[in-house]
């Protein structure tokens, strides 16, 4: 008897056309707007752009000032936060120009996917081409987008009294958020732009969508550890690969009590948390593939676990990379990037498995 090749996926068939490949379409159009302020709001935490704005104002702040008495004004709100007084002192009004377009393009941005993802929605449901079921999805992510917009300007506040920089536990929060609608976006698109081939049933499905979604948490997992090395600029110590400084484990990463403590607060421990999460998440991504691949899998999610297995070696080197150059900005920001788009293929690679 010949056994069948795990057939999750094959070439669509006219038969089998995507219903709804409009809402599909926006869907996925959102998620790479999401991707795009996700990484901008790397460059803006990295830039330390993120205090320059001391107001949060949805409507009137779409527009930055225009006049350089606004710009003066502006500027001396700024000139009283605790960032300015402790970090930036030097600063003329030229440089906070500088610093100012990177927040405020942030929130441009936000604004902007907030109408990309309304406007569409509005017209979808008056032409009554959304799907009851689908409905409350669709709502839900709108509600998520309004709470970002709201967490991120009290990640904000917490970095204008008291102290020069964001919570570094805010500043994960806003980052998890944005993670939840972008997996959220991406997993409602794919069932309508890509259905689900038929095949026979294959024992090791199961087990395989168990081990993908065990490599997707672990990947969402270090990029919380990378929001904490980045609020703590943990990144700026410790410049060496694989030791650090020339030990495995700093002997100060246990500075604070309870110990549990220094894996959220400490620089070290967390750098050395984030570190080897990735090397772990990188373990479990391949043993995913290599699993998958054996089993015989074919089509779409054949591709996909060889593409998150050569995804997760180019994240892992552009960590190393990151550390090695003291964080440039340009690499760091490509390294947000890669863990985005890791979790999105392996959105995808579930939902593969969920619909076959």
């Amino acid at each position: 008897m010949t056994v069948t090749p795990f057939p999750i996926a094959h070439a669509r068939s006219p038969a089998r056309v995507a219903p709804h490949r409009a809402i599909g379409i926006w869907l996925l159009v959102c998620a790479g707007l999401v991707f795009a302020m996700a990484v901008i709001g790397a460059i803006t935490r990295l830039t330390e752009s993120g205090l320059s704005i001391t107001e949060w104002k949805p409507v009137t702040g779409a527009l930055p000032p225009l006049s350089e008495a606004a710009w003066a004004e502006e500027f001396a709100k700024y000139q009283a936060t605790p960032e300015f007084a402790l970090k930036h002192s030097g600063m003329d009004v030229a440089q906070f120009k500088g610093i100012f377009f990177w927040e405020w393009f942030h929130r441009l941005l936000g604004r902007v996917i907030g109408l990309a993802f309304l406007l569409p929605f509005l017209f979808f449901a008056a032409t009554r081409r959304v799907p009851r079921a689908l409905a409350p999805r669709l709502v839900g992510l709108f509600v998520l987008g309004g709470l970002q917009g709201a967490l991120g300007w009290y990640m904000v506040k917490s970095g204008l009294v008291n102290r020069p920089d964001v919570s570094h536990y805010r500043l994960a929060a806003h980052l998890s958020l944005a993670v939840l609608i972008y997996v959220a976006m991406l997993a409602t698109a794919v069932p309508l732009l890509f259905p689900a081939a038929s095949g026979a049933a294959h024992s090791a499905r199961a087990a395989l969508r168990r081990h993908a979604g065990v490599a997707m948490a672990l990947v969402a997992t270090t990029m919380v550890w990378g929001a904490f090395t980045a609020g703590l600029d943990a990144g700026q110590a410790y410049n060496t690969w694989p030791l650090m400084n020339g030990t495995l484990a700093p002997e100060e990463m246990w500075n604070l009590s309870p110990a549990w403590l220094n894996f959220l607060e400490n620089t070290a421990a967390v750098q050395f948390t984030h570190r080897w999460l990735a090397i772990l998440t990188g373990l479990v991504v391949w043993s995913y593939t290599v699993r998958a691949l054996g089993a015989g899998v074919q089509g779409r999610v054949r591709s996909l676990a060889i593409a998150v297995a050569a995804m997760v070696l180019v994240q892992i080197s552009l960590g190393i990379s990151t550390l090695l150059m003291f964080v440039p900005v340009h690499v760091a920001a490509t390294h947000q990037a890669g863990a985005l788009v890791l979790l999105g293929l392996f959105t995808w690679t579930v939902m593969e498995y969920r619909r076959a």
